[in-house]
């Protein structure tokens, strides 16, 4: 039998990570107060403190700021022209040849 994920929106996480950085507080007794485990809470602390802004986006998607996601954007659409370039590239060479 398996068991379900459970899933945790981003506010919950940020109200967690704040929540264990209280010094008067352990983490594990506002992991065990939350209902999960403090592996997981630590995780989340260093997410957010990696990523800050950008941490728990959401269903996995990733987190890109504006910069990475135009840099998205180009790639996508720079890969039909070079898939056009490749086509004529073959076409060029196969008419090129001379009839035997």
């Amino acid at each position: 039998m398996s068991v379900q994920r459970r899933k945790y929106d981003p506010d919950f996480k940020r109200n967690a990570v704040r929540l264990s950085e209280d010094p008067d507080r352990p983490v594990a007794e506002v992991a065990d107060n939350l209902g999960i485990s403090k592996e997981l809470l630590y995780k989340w602390r260093r997410e957010l403190r990696a990523k800050e802004g950008l941490a728990f986006p959401g269903n996995g998607r990733e987190a890109l700021t504006e910069q990475e996601k135009r840099i998205k954007d180009l790639e996508k659409k720079l890969k039909d022209p070079e898939i056009e370039r490749n086509i004529l590239k073959k076409a060029v060479a196969i008419f090129s040849r001379t009839p035997k």
